[in-house]
């Protein structure tokens, strides 16, 4: 990440809308967000595929959900945030099992990347698919989106819900429903 240029950036944004990147209280403002966004975008430098490397060998074929794993991440459509909570759910197939903390390690990658909700929600259960080999998975996002609470509609507190089904959550309507319901609580 070139932060020297960020600071540039964020300097000439400055002088754009009117202000004084002199000010003595922005002085220090251009490196405060060259350091933010090399915090919020990490996930561009790392390979969440390396997250799931770790397979155990359990037998256990019944569902495994990780509800309301927080996630903040930057629309990239307006470079503003949009955070919620994603729940995972897949179902081993062979014994074929990861640490829990590596399906939220995941999450937590993909979403510190410049963002859109659909994409993130696809790429986690792609991933899932790819390196566990499950009999399927299921991934819902629900979040809210400050490009829709703080600008254009101006509407504080939707939220929004994407969901990919892969496998046997697409096949089979009850463990779908089940898996629903499970995420409800």
């Amino acid at each position: 990440m070139d932060k020297e240029k960020i600071k540039r950036a964020m300097t000439m944004i400055l002088e754009a809308v009117g202000e004084d990147p002199e000010r003595k209280d922005l002085l220090e403002t251009p490196e405060r967000v060259a350091d933010m966004y090399e915090e919020i975008l990490s996930g561009l430098q790392l390979d969440p595929e390396k997250e799931l490397e770790v397979v155990l060998e359990q037998k256990h074929e019944e569902i495994v959900l990780l509800r309301d794993i927080p996630l903040f991440s930057i629309c990239e459509h307006h470079i503003l945030p949009f955070f919620g909570k994603a729940h995972v759910a897949y179902i081993p197939k062979g014994g074929r099992v990861t640490g829990l903390s590596k399906i939220a390690r995941v999450v937590e990658i993909l979403s510190k990347r410049l963002q859109v909700q659909e994409r993130l929600t696809t790429q986690i259960a792609d991933i899932l698919m790819k390196r566990l080999k499950p009999l399927g998975v299921m991934v819902v996002i629900e979040a809210e989106h400050l490009c829709i609470s703080m600008r254009g509609v101006k509407k504080p507190g939707i939220t929004t819900v994407t969901s990919a089904v892969r496998g046997i959550f697409k096949e089979n309507e009850k463990t779908r429903s089940e898996t629903l319901s499970l995420i409800k609580g």
